[in-house]
C-alpha cells in the first residue's frame, strides 16, 4: 500500500471519529448561528429546546452527509499534510536542516503545509457542509428536504451545480486560515514531546494524542469563528421564499450582520463549539495516529 494511500485511510478514520463525537454540539451551533437575535437565550436553551420539540435524534440529524463527507473530508487533509511535510523534509534532508531525517519542520514549512491542505479539503467540505447546514436548519414539521441526497437534488434542480457550491469564498478562507494555525499548533506539541523525551513519534502516548488534537482545535477555532458564522449566514440565505436572499456577498453579510445585530453575532453560538472542540478533535488526531501506526507497522 502506498504512503498516499495510507494517509488518506487513517485521514477517513480520524473523519468519522470525528464526526461521530462532534455532531450533537455541531447541530447546536448552527441553529444559534442561523436563528434570528433573540430567538435563544444561550447554548442549553437551543439544546433543549431541540430535545424537547424535535427528540434526541435530531441532534444526529444530517448525520450521513458529514459522515461520508467529513472522512472524504478529513482524509483530504490529512492526505495533503502529509505529503507536503514530505516535500519539505526531502528538502530539508537536501540543505541538512531538520534534524537527522530532516522531519523536524519549521513554522512557515507547517502553515504553508496547512494552508494547502485546507484549500484542498475546502473544495469537498464547502458542499457538505451547506447540504448538512440546511438539514440542520429545516423545520421538522414540514421538513423542505427528505434527506441529503434529495437536498442535493433540488438545489441542482433549482440553482444548478453552483448552488451546491454557495458561500465557497468563504468556506476556502476559513480552511485555509484555520487548517494553516490547526497543523502548526499540533505538529509543534508533537516535536516538543519528540525532542524532550527523545522519542519516535509512534511511541507517543495516544492520550497525549488527544491532548494535543484538543489544543489544536482551539487555536483553529480561535482563528476562524466569525468566518465560520458568516459561511453558515451565507449557506443558508436566499433558499426559502418567504424570506429571500439577505446578502448580496459574504462582505455585504459581514455589514448587515454588524449594523443590525452587533459584534456579538459573530460569536453566537460559540459556547457549543468549544465544548465540542476538545472532544471532536481530540478524536479526530487519536483516529488518524493509531490507523496510522496500524498501517505503517
Amino acid at each position: 500500500m502506498s504512503n498516499a494511500i495510507k494517509d488518506l485511510a487513517a485521514g477517513t478514520a480520524g473523519g468519522i471519529a470525528q464526526v461521530l463525537v462532534g455532531q450533537p454540539f455541531d447541530i447546536v451551533k448552527v441553529r444559534m448561528q442561523t436563528s434570528a437575535k433573540g430567538t435563544y437565550t444561550g447554548m442549553l436553551h437551543c439544546a433543549g429546546g431541540i430535545l424537547k420539540n424535535e427528540g434526541p435524534l435530531a441532534f444526529y440529524k444530517g448525520t450521513l452527509t458529514p459522515l461520508l463527507g467529513i472522512g472524504v473530508c478529513v482524509s483530504i487533509q490529512f492526505g495533503v499534510l502529509e505529503y507536503a511535510k514530505r516535500i519539505f523534509t526531502a528538502q530539508n534532508l537536501a540543505r541538512g536542516e531538520g534534524g537527522e531525517e530532516g522531519k523536524m519542520l519549521g513554522g512557515g514549512q507547517l502553515v504553508i503545509a496547512g494552508v494547502a491542505a485546507g484549500l484542498a479539503n475546502g473544495v469537498v467540505s464547502g458542499p457538505v457542509e451547506h447540504i448538512r447546514i440546511r438539514l440542520q436548519t429545516q423545520s421538522n414539521t414540514n421538513p423542505m428536504y427528505k434527506g441529503p441526497f434529495n437536498a442535493m437534488k433540488q438545489i441542482v434542480s433549482q440553482y444548478g451545480i453552483a448552488g451546491l457550491f454557495k458561500g465557497q469564498a468563504v468556506t476556502f478562507l476559513r480552511e485555509a486560515t484555520g487548517y494553516g494555525v490547526y497543523f502548526l499548533a499540533y505538529e509543534k506539541l508533537v516535536q516538543r514531546e519528540m525532542t524532550q523525551k527523545g522519542i519516535r513519534r509512534d511511541q507517543i502516548n495516544p492520550m497525549n494524542s488527544v491532548l494535543y488534537g484538543a489544543t489544536a482545535g482551539y487555536a483553529l477555532w480561535a482563528v476562524i469563528y466569525p468566518i465560520d458564522m458568516i459561511k453558515s449566514r451565507m449557506q443558508t440565505d436566499g433558499f426559502t421564499p418567504s424570506t429571500g436572499q439577505k446578502y448580496a456577498s459574504a462582505r455585504d453579510c459581514v455589514r448587515k450582520v454588524w449594523r443590525t445585530e452587533g459584534i456579538g453575532a459573530f460569536t453566537r453560538g460559540l459556547g457549543p463549539t468549544l465544548i465540542r472542540s476538545p472532544f471532536a478533535n481530540g478524536a479526530t488526531f487519536l483516529g488518524f495516529e493509531m490507523a496510522s501506526r496500524l498501517l505503517y507497522s
